[in-house]
């Protein structure tokens, strides 16, 4: 395998793994506001026990998303030094802003919530939850500008030995590609949290244990679940794959499977892309709905992957076109689940339904799937470019560094990492099986 396959490999890992901790913790950022929000206005001791334990859940997430971020950044030097060496100028800002503030804001409120709440007024502790969120939710932020300028760059000049360099800061945040995306992934990792609280609560139920509480963590779960999927796919979704295909045509080209462009282009459900015959294979489409979502009308043309070079097509097309419709198919499940359990819950059924608790239970692990889905979606599709149309990625990683170098580093992350998830389960499984009653003083004031 060739030096950049192993780099690709590398950073492809390392990230995805991360990207398993941050999304929970800027879901669930959200869902303990609303917790601390209920318990300060009906002081109702139960929702103050279920955002102190969602608070734990919050911490372990944290800590783990630390330690596991910190080599990605050392990556941009060891596996992609050329990538770096120009492009620092840009993208080192939004980063180091992550850092100095988000990071410091998130982690230091985090532990005043955690352990200040016996010396803080009720409105303090509120507070603290509050900024817990907007430091999650900033750090994501930044973070996803800097991705967007990858994908869409703007606000740059090109220095006199080649660096690319900031015109515009303000320009910068607000990327059009990264405020869409910033929307997008947001909600996203709004449904991991509503999934892995009504997962959570329906396992209690399951059990007819801390019935209280898991009354309370689904009744947030699935409000805020049929909310946020929703949300991912109007108006986030929506906007967002409108504005790829007037800026990135050749990738929605590949995502769809359109190898041959097409007035009344259809959308296919399902099937498998023949790079040889350029066909899909096994269609399962409908006609004229694609020119319909990106142009609103069907009878618009929409450009194949004909209209394009073939050096230019998205590398891996097969794994981008299946990464968009598992997204694409995994939502449509969450907004058919977080309905089914929404309409329940406005019946008073909800809770005495076992096979949409279990189906609710079951399903923890899906938007996890959907979200790295997303985001390879996102990546490959950039693909073979590093920096869109300005830095091929074959030109951007470490040349220095051998492919034996790098897959021995490789193996010893999925070495390392596998002990990781081990001492992370172990950790969850602990904090889930006590149950938000543990850090209580006695039985729950009120009811649900």
């Amino acid at each position: 395998m060739s030096s950049e396959l192993i780099h690709r490999l590398q950073f492809a890992f390392t990230v995805t793994y991360h990207y398993l901790f941050p999304q929970l913790t800027m879901g669930l950022a959200l869902l303990i506001v609303v917790l601390k929000t209920v318990a300060l206005k009906t002081n109702h001791q139960s929702w103050d026990r279920a955002a102190r334990f969602w608070g734990r859940i919050f911490a372990i997430n944290f800590v783990f998303g630390v330690v596991t971020g910190i080599p990605m950044e050392f990556e941009f030097g060891t596996n992609w030094a050329r990538f770096s060496q120009v492009s620092g100028g840009v993208i080192g800002q939004p980063l180091a802003m992550e850092g100095v503030f988000s990071f410091f804001l998130e982690s230091a409120f985090l532990g005043l919530f955690l352990y200040g709440e016996k010396r803080l007024s009720r409105l303090g502790h509120w507070f603290s939850s509050v900024m817990v969120f907007l430091g999650s939710w900033i750090s994501g932020f930044f973070i996803i500008m800097t991705d967007a300028w990858m994908q869409h760059p703007v606000a740059y000049s090109i220095g006199p030995r080649g660096q690319y360099q900031v015109t515009s800061f303000w320009g910068l945040l607000t990327n059009p590609w990264g405020l869409l995306q910033y929307a997008h992934n947001m909600t996203g990792a709004v449904i991991t949290g509503a999934f892995v609280m009504s997962a959570v609560g329906a396992y209690y139920l399951l059990e007819g244990r801390q019935r209280e509480y898991g009354c309370i963590f689904l009744k947030v779960g699935v409000i805020a679940g049929l909310i946020s999927t929703i949300a991912i796919i109007f108006p986030t979704g929506d906007a967002a794959g409108k504005y790829v295909a007037r800026n990135q045509p050749v990738a929605i080209a590949a995502m769809e499977g359109l190898y041959k462009s097409a007035a009344g282009a259809p959308i296919v459900i399902l099937g498998q892309p023949n790079e040889e015959t350029g066909q899909i294979d096994n269609p399962l489409a409908v006609n004229d709905v694609l020119s319909y979502l990106i142009y609103g009308t069907t009878k618009a043309e929409v450009k194949g992957l004909d209209q394009f070079p073939r050096d230019q097509w998205p590398q891996a097309l097969a794994l981008l076109f299946y990464s968009y419709h598992i997204m694409a198919g995994l939502g449509t499940w969450f907004v058919l689940i977080m309905a089914i359990g929404a309409f329940l819950l406005w019946r008073r059924q909800l809770f005495q339904t076992n096979w949409v608790l279990w189906a609710l239970l079951l399903s923890f692990p899906l938007p996890y799937i959907a979200n790295t889905a997303g985001w390879l979606t996102a990546e490959l599709g950039r693909q073979p470019w590093l920096i869109y149309g300005l830095m091929r990625t074959s030109a951007g990683y470490s040349n220095l560094v051998s492919a034996g170098n790098g897959l021995f580093t490789l193996l010893g992350f999925m070495g390392l990492y596998a002990l990781l998830s081990i001492l992370f389960t172990v950790l969850m499984y602990r904090e889930i099986n006590h149950g938000p009653e543990a850090a209580g003083h006695g039985a729950a004031a009120h009811a649900v």
